[in-house]
């Protein structure tokens, strides 16, 4: 007469255990997706705000402990990139590249890395398999620099302007392209596009000093209008200074010079010792 009753206590303590496995397992899925969101927002964080090198030390570990994980290797060689390593930034592209879930991006990724590493026939090589279909910003300003490197002018130019037409923050690729300009001794059109550059980035201090150098290829001494403190105001009328020298205009060069001496809020220290060489082999 007992066994229905053990019967239903017996069907009702396995479906509570049932329900309690159940539970676990859904806890445990939860607890999964939480780990997998906290990760992605750690590894986030490493790629834009943490310390290259930890960063570096952290995708490695991870890696290490969970190989294979494209998304994992990918943020090793970000980070490599970033603590400024290229040589081992390529071998993590490469490893990257080597994935079966690899892109495109990957491919450009990797051409970017040689170009860091001065590596130019391997870039070459590397934005090659990327077929031509594939036009993005980076992808172009890579080409571009890579035809710079070979001097071959037209497909520069080519390649530096469809980049420009690819994002809405062109600067870097103006300064580049007015840089390729400068080497070529095509001075105006390399001041044009410092000028452009600088439309787009006013606080750009690398193509306020190239400007500079554009218009003293010129014989034009004077500083530029643009946006620019005081001590950048002194460290440009010190490259004016230099580039007057080098052209023999050694007059123009000394009062630059003083210029910059007196325009600097602090001692300036490069500017003086230029001073003092200059009238010292002047003196002698």
């Amino acid at each position: 007469m007992r066994h229905p009753i053990i019967l239903t206590l017996f069907a009702a303590t396995v479906g509570l255990a049932a329900c309690e496995q159940s539970g676990e397992a859904q806890v445990e899925r939860a607890m999964q997706d939480i780990n997998v969101v906290d990760e992605t927002n750690l590894n986030d964080v490493m790629l834009t705000v943490g310390d290259p090198d930890e960063a570096v030390r952290y995708f490695a570990n991870a890696n290490a402990n969970d190989p294979g994980r494209i998304d994992l290797q990918r943020g090793l060689a970000k980070s490599l990139i970033r603590a400024k390593r290229p040589a081992e930034a390529i071998t993590a592209w490469q490893a990257v590249v080597a994935n079966e879930d690899a892109t495109n991006t990957d491919r450009v990724e990797l051409a970017d890395a040689f170009i860091r590493a001065n590596q130019w026939d391997e870039a070459a090589a590397t934005l090659n398999t990327v077929p031509p279909t594939y036009e993005t910003f980076q992808r172009y300003r890579l080409e571009a620099m890579v035809a710079d490197s070979r001097q071959q002018w037209d497909k520069a130019d080519s390649f530096y302007e469809t980049a420009v037409g690819l994002t809405t923050r062109p600067a870097t690729v103006y300064n580049n392209w007015g840089f390729s300009k400068l080497t070529r001794g095509d001075y105006a059109a390399a001041e044009r596009l410092f000028g452009d550059a600088l439309r787009f980035n006013s606080n750009m201090f690398t193509a306020k000093n190239n400007l500079v150098l554009a218009r003293g290829a010129q014989r034009n001494y004077s500083i530029p209008v643009i946006p620019m403190t005081q001590i950048e105001r002194a460290q440009l009328m010190h490259t004016m200074a230099l580039a007057a020298i080098k052209q023999n205009d050694i007059t123009i060069g000394k009062s630059l010079l003083n210029d910059a001496i007196n325009t600097h809020p602090q001692h300036f220290e490069e500017a003086t010792r230029a001073l003092e060489a200059l009238e010292n082999n002047t003196s002698n």
